[in-house]
């Protein structure tokens, strides 16, 4: 009979990527199996934990600066790997990235699991394991990423995502709720929440990605009609911004208006002002003292369950929610 070892989960930290990608799902597994080896004490049990380079050479450097030297390649780990997760990506990095994917194509029929991290989701689909599936990433480049793969089902609302054997998480610190959640599907809940507790982490974060997002990308849209609208309607929130009022102020027929609108956003004008006033009332929410009744009435959202229902709709978390989690740190120390 062969002798029986602990899981082996390796991490594939990217150049470039943040460390908390690496070090987030590094620690949840570390903790957890200490937590293991206290209570059960079984060769078997557990996990054994790796790093192992995409690149030729084992010194990789992360985006603070900070260098990583990973004990392995990829291709030198020894012994079944049981857990595959890949710690950001960059698809501007060809050399690497090419070399790595096809590594990983042949590498996955062999793995019980694969999973990503932050833009680490950009590699699976490289590779092709995410073709027709369910899928998140970083909030920040759903729409770089829908348009890539369009056969892929991208949604950056929750913090990850299971489709199969193939897990993905968002941005950054999504990795450590992956990560979390992988430990309690191999070991039960007891275990994941003692890890997460010895951390100081929940083992549930609530809400969504969209919590922490830009609804709108005004930048993109400096010398479109809605960049051009965007200062005059943030000073008019609280005043009627109907479509028919925009066309006027923008000196265009309301068909044209809609038309131009539409093409150079891609929502429409109604969808672009709800959005505007989400952001602004997220400003107040995070930084001002004002009730919710002033929010609603500055921003144009009308009462607080008006409010709350629009916030919800685009955040998936309330506002009272929204303000405990967001609000300004730095606080005064009597």
């Amino acid at each position: 009979m062969s002798p029986k070892h602990k899981k082996l989960i390796v991490i594939v930290p990217m150049p470039g990527t943040y460390m908390l990608d690496i070090a987030g799902p590094l620690d949840v597994f570390a903790a957890a199996d200490k937590m293991l080896s206290e209570t059960v004490g079984k060769e078997d049990v557990g996990y054994e934990i790796i790093t192992a380079s995409p690149l030729s050479t084992k010194k990789l450097t992360t985006k603070s600066g900070v260098e990583i030297i990973c004990p392995v390649k990829v291709d030198e780990v020894e012994g079944p790997i049981d857990t595959l997760i890949v710690a950001g990506f960059s698809i501007r990095n060809q050399e690497t990235g090419k070399r790595f994917c096809e590594w990983l194509k042949k590498a996955y029929p062999k793995l019980r699991r694969v999973g990503s991290v932050c833009v680490g989701t950009y590699a699976l689909a490289e590779a092709g394991i995410l073709h027709g599936k369910q899928a998140t990433t970083h909030w920040e480049f759903s729409q770089d990423f829908q348009r890539r793969y369009p056969d892929i089902k991208v949604d950056t609302n929750p913090f990850y995502t299971r489709d199969g054997n193939v897990y993905t998480s968002g941005g950054v610190a999504s990795g450590i709720d992956l990560a979390l959640a992988l430990v309690e599907e191999d070991y039960g809940r007891d275990v994941a929440l003692a890890a997460a507790r010895k951390l100081v982490l929940f083992l549930k974060r609530t809400g969504y990605q969209s919590q922490f997002s830009t609804l709108l990308q005004v930048h993109s849209m400096e010398n479109s009609i809605a960049g051009k609208l965007q200062p005059w309607m943030m000073q008019h929130l609280q005043d009627d911004l109907s479509v028919e009022e925009l066309a006027v102020h923008s000196n265009m027929s309301l068909r044209n208006f809609n038309r131009i609108f539409l093409k150079e956003t891609g929502m429409t004008p109604g969808k672009f002002v709800e959005k505007l006033r989400i952001e602004m009332a997220r400003k107040y929410l995070e930084d001002s003292d004002m009730s919710m009744e002033q929010i609603a009435e500055k921003c144009g959202l009308g009462g607080i369950v008006s409010m709350r229902r629009t916030f919800m709709r685009h955040m998936m978390v309330s506002p009272s929610d929204y303000r405990r989690t967001f609000r300004t740190s730095l606080q005064t120390v009597h």
